[in-house]
């Protein structure tokens, strides 16, 4: 950032990624920022084009949203230099066509809300690497473990953990949860994950969202990353349902770009050119949108909590 930036922030401010990277960091290098109180696709256009907008941090969801509302009118973003995803991964796909339509750039970085909240970014003005959340800043120690606290080597999953001046002390009168979270000085994130040879990070999925199938792992982030470059998929959640065969069973949730078509037949087909049999989703389910957070989280426990319904009342 720089004090000739102007910085569009639509996110919620009382989030760690809007009150950091948005506001703080703003105010730090005396840069401008635009607040919106909701995110439009209409308003965030308007204030862009007519505000000189350079800066624009977003979660996945506002970037998909404002491809599909804006994808015939490039000139919008010609004075942002970049744009910043965080909250969420960021599908490759999305990023790409974003990329190339607009002729701007997105920088992914992560971090929780303990680390305050940002633990890495790739560099804007260094080596980008899409699907990837970057190198750790400054300060900030970054590393896989296994289940025994162990560092694991170059491209092998285990747990992203992180040390540093910017990690939490502890939680507030939670003793055990802190003992758990911080154990051997290390921050546990609950992010599988893996680092390559130059030090980037991957997120490979959360902990808990991991499924099992036959014995098998089975990342949903992998799956959906595949339904993502399917021409008509706008979105996509891939969840697991109990399956008393094979332990999980992989369910996908899509939902389709307005106008477009495509079966669930065909869907689980276009996985199959991309993907072992055992990670095509057995089942594929249409909605007309996704449960999210405020701040554009897919919330998969929602749709687990739904699944469970369903499959207690017999349909």
């Amino acid at each position: 950032y720089s004090a000739e930036d102007n910085l569009l922030c639509v996110l919620p401010l009382f989030h760690a990624f809007a009150g950091t990277v948005c506001q703080h960091a703003a105010l730090f290098r005396g840069a401008k920022f635009t607040l919106l109180e909701q995110f439009h696709p209409a308003r965030v256009i308007e204030t862009i084009e007519q505000r000189g907008i350079t800066i624009f941090p977003g979660v996945p969801a506002m970037f998909a949203a404002l491809l599909q509302f804006a994808a015939d009118r490039p000139e919008a973003f010609r004075n942002v230099r970049l744009c910043v995803s965080g909250g969420a991964p960021m599908p490759v796909a999305i990023m790409e066509q974003f990329e190339k339509t607009f002729h701007t750039i997105i920088i992914e970085g992560d971090g929780p809300t303990e680390c305050s909240p940002v633990t890495s970014v790739n560099p804007p003005d260094g080596v980008r690497k899409p699907g990837t959340i970057g190198l750790p800043l400054p300060g900030v120690e970054m590393k896989i473990f296994d289940d025994n606290d162990r560092e694991l080597p170059v491209g092998e999953i285990g747990e992203i953990v992180v040390r540093g001046e910017n990690v939490m002390l502890g939680y507030h009168n939670q003793p055990e949860a802190t003992a758990e979270a911080m154990r051997n000085g290390w921050y546990h994130t609950g992010d599988l994950g893996k680092v390559d040879e130059d030090g980037y990070f991957t997120i490979v999925d959360r902990k808990k969202d991991m499924l099992i199938v036959g014995g098998l792992n089975v990342y949903p982030r992998e799956v959906e990353e595949v339904l993502y470059t399917h021409p008509a998929v706008a979105d996509a959640a891939v969840v697991g349902a109990h399956d008393a065969l094979r332990g999980d069973q992989v369910v996908a949730v899509v939902v389709l770009k307005p106008g477009a078509s495509a079966t669930a037949q065909e869907l689980r087909e276009h996985c199959r050119k991309y993907l072992a049999n055992y990670k095509v989703p057995r089942r594929v389910e249409f909605r007309q949108e996704l449960p999210r957070s405020s701040t554009g989280k897919i919330l998969k426990r929602l749709l687990r909590k739904e699944m469970e319904l369903e499959a207690g009342s017999g349909f």
